[in-house]
């Protein structure tokens, strides 16, 4: 045996090994992307490098052999530095997408391609506990999310991107018209944490903290929990006994719910610091801004979250027949679309800019146009007018469009000397809202009024009190946004209670060139909606709108989805060593050496642009199963792994064994999807020995939940003893 010292850890290993060997056989970690036992060392990756001392160039791992005395250091700022230039490398002519842009629009970075091709195999029970991974309330934020998601579906290239949100709302729906799913916790860990606000960020905080053991109360000052779910957001879109079902569930996982209890009035940040182990500030935003336009004081002019609290709480305002909404927003929307079922007979919206400019979702402005709402677009609020204190009317300032602004739209600005005056008996300010301030003056602000929030760890100038949501930082934003902090938070909070670090790194993702994406061989299939009531029978009463997608709807709109996102995200080799390092591949960004390209057999997806050279299909085909099905074509920057004269994989003497695919660090080489359950590739491949004729001869099989699935000739002995596919599942079961 040979005595050697690896960062710092004496360490033996057996004459002859090769330095990755011997770590390996210690438990400590080097990365590889071309090395496998079942095939002759490559050294092509260049990741293992390692440095030793004596010797002035970095050695390869899996080849350099150890020796008496050596002392290696497997992460030494110089190995990084190489291993970092190695994978910018790779990465920079790796062509693929990680994660599908759906899923990196959401800012709860929800598995959107994973439950979308869930629903699209009729699996909905799964499809629902992979959404409530990351999503704590989705029945109600299918129906109400402005879904950004959607705003990042690549289908958008072929016709109309896949409609996330109601998909999200049905599998959802299912699941509360049924044994309602209620994920299991950990064990109690004797922590306590007690959250102020029963919004989507709090309700969503407190259920996964309450799945990680943690003791959760929540406190709410309003009489119900939901916050602006159920305060902020009208019946027809959002019937509130499908949020009071969601809220039940989380309630069933252990979370206390005191409601009546306001901060400031009933208790302190302090005083609940002090009896519980963290706090999480999530006290949302419940004041309407000002536009401090001329005439808000008057009598009739509201502000946009008031109007709406009130007639949800079944005190609304007297908005008479004529009423103006100032705002393009999806509260605009609300309250237009409110006063309309209010017994509103003329209802303006006024935006400064044009329709196409809107933030508001666009099925939400032609559901408004349709129950009659009128828009008076580039105008703008000069003055609110009045008589004896009440407004009876507005003065507008006509607009044109200008030159882009930050946002990318383009500015308003006033049309000198052009103005319109319309009749009035109410206006309702919808342009956004805010903090409370007086709430939480324990805590720091921002300029801005708001929480000032760590953007990282969520954490205020109290040691244990955290704050997210509308309540912080850049102010009010959409639920989804709430809710995607509260799940980060939840992880920086445990880690806290535990005396842990956290990560907060953003790990490194590929992603492709949007710009080389051919859709050309993409068929056109219509966008399914679920069917909404009729205008004239919708905008006279708060009855939901939406009549949900039926199973038949939902499986067809699932069904169109490109699966943009690779499906070894899981299991990718190259980017769980990517991930471990910060890296730039764009650095040496330049043309793709590999074309996009499909290749398919019955079993196995070749892709051609996500290969990195790895060499290890190739030499398992032809060192392990003698077969030569694949080889490296051209030489230089133009090599592709491929068949003999690029034939596709039908037309070689490919066996479909899978070993390739096995071995593949990347999506390169895949299970091709939707294959017979009865005979998936190979999850993993063992050595084992059976008896040929008196004598040892080897195989790789392969078992899948116990189950013999595969098993394929590793000698010559197996091979050439012409054995049928039954006999060596009987010689490899006995």
């Amino acid at each position: 045996m040979i005595n050697l010292t690896i960062n710092g850890k004496n360490v033996t290993a057996r004459d002859g090994a090769t330095i990755l060997e011997a770590a390996r056989e210690n438990g400590i970690y080097i990365p590889t992307l071309c090395y496998d036992e079942a095939v002759e060392v490559y050294g092509a990756c260049g990741l293992c490098v390692v440095e030793a001392e004596g010797i002035p160039k970095l050695l390869r791992a899996c080849s350099a052999k150890v020796s008496e005395g050596m002392v290696v250091n497997t992460e030494s700022e110089r190995v990084i530095q190489s291993r970092k230039i190695a994978l910018e490398l790779l990465m920079s002519a790796h062509d693929g997408d990680c994660v599908a842009p759906c899923q990196l629009n959401c800012p709860a970075r929800t598995d959107c391609q994973g439950y979308v091709g869930l629903i699209a195999n009729g699996e909905f029970d799964a499809a629902l506990k992979l959404i409530k991974n990351k999503i704590s309330l989705p029945a109600s934020i299918g129906r109400v999310c402005p879904h950004p998601c959607e705003k990042g579906c690549r289908r958008a290239n072929v016709d109309e991107p896949i409609n996330i949100a109601q998909l999200k709302a049905f599998a959802a729906d299912i699941d509360l018209n049924s044994e309602s799913y209620v994920p299991d916790c950990k064990a109690d860990t004797g922590k306590k944490v007690a959250i102020i606000g029963g919004g989507p960020a709090g309700l969503s905080a407190a259920f996964y903290l309450r799945q990680l053991g943690h003791s959760v109360t929540i406190y709410d000052m309003m009489d119900k929990m939901g916050g602006m779910l159920r305060y902020g957001i009208p019946q027809y879109r959002l019937p509130k006994e499908v949020l009071d079902k969601e809220i039940a569930i989380i309630e069933k996982t252990g979370v206390k719910m005191v409601n009546g209890k306001k901060l400031g009035v009933d208790f302190t940040i302090k005083s609940l610091k002090d009896e519980n182990d963290a706090v999480i500030v999530a006290v949302g935003a419940w004041k309407s801004s000002s536009m401090r336009t001329p005439g808000e004081e008057l009598e009739g002019v509201y502000g946009g979250i008031d109007f709406l609290r009130g007639v949800i709480q079944g005190n609304p305002v007297n908005i008479g027949k004529k009423v103006a909404i100032c705002g393009g927003g999806n509260t605009a929307m609300d309250a237009c679309r409110t006063a309309v079922r209010l017994g509103a007979e003329e209802v303006y919206v006024v935006y400064r800019r044009t329709r196409a400019e809107m933030p508001a979702d666009k099925l939400e402005i032609d559901e408004a146009e349709e129950e009659g709402v009128i828009y008076k677009f580039l105008t703008n609020p000069l003055s609110f007018n009045g008589e004896n204190g009440k407004v009876n009317s507005i003065t507008l300032q006509i607009m044109e469009l200008g030159e882009p602004d930050a946002s990318g739209r383009r500015r308003p600005v006033p049309v000198e000397g052009k103005t319109e005056e319309i009749a009035v008996d109410s206006v309702i300010m919808a342009i956004g809202q805010k903090l409370v301030t007086e709430d939480v003056k324990e805590l720091e602000l921002t300029d801005r009024g708001n929480i000032l929030a760590d953007e990282d760890t969520f954490g205020t100038n109290i040691d244990g009190v955290f704050a997210i949501g509308d309540a912080t930082n850049k102010g009010a934003s959409i639920a989804i946004e709430a809710i995607g902090e509260a799940d980060r938070c939840v992880k920086i909070v445990d880690a806290y209670l535990n005396g842990e670090d956290y990560e907060t790194r953003v790990p490194y993702i590929s992603k492709r060139d949007e710009s080389t994406i051919d859709y050309s061989d993409r068929e056109k299939a219509d966008r399914l909606t679920a069917k909404v009531l009729p205008a004239d029978v919708r905008n006279k009463n708060f009855d939901e709108v939406s009549l949900g997608l039926t199973e038949d709807e939902a499986k067809a709109e699932a069904n169109r989805c490109l699966e943009c996102g690779c499906r070894e995200y899981y299991k990718c080799k190259l980017l769980n060593v990517a991930q471990r390092y910060d890296i730039s591949p764009e650095r040496f960004a330049g043309e793709m050496p590999q074309k996009y390209t499909h290749d398919e057999n019955a079993f196995i997806e070749r892709n051609t642009a996500k290969c990195i050279l790895c060499g290890l299909c190739v030499r398992s085909c032809r060192e392990v199963m003698d077969i030569h099905a694949i080889g490296l074509l051209g030489r230089g920057f133009t090599t592709d792994v491929s068949p003999a004269f690029s034939l596709p994989l039908d037309k070689t003497n490919c066996t479909d064994c899978g070993l390739c695919v096995n071995l593949c660090p990347t999506g390169a080489l895949t299970e091709k999807a939707n294959l017979d359950k009865q005979v998936p590739l190979n999850e993993q491949y063992s050595s084992e020995t059976i008896n040929i004729d008196g004598k040892e001869a080897k195989v790789l099989v392969s078992r899948y939940n116990g189950k013999l699935l595969r098993v394929i000739p590793n000698d010559e002995l197996s091979r050439n003893a012409n054995l049928t596919r039954e006999e060596l599942f009987k010689k490899v079961s006995e």
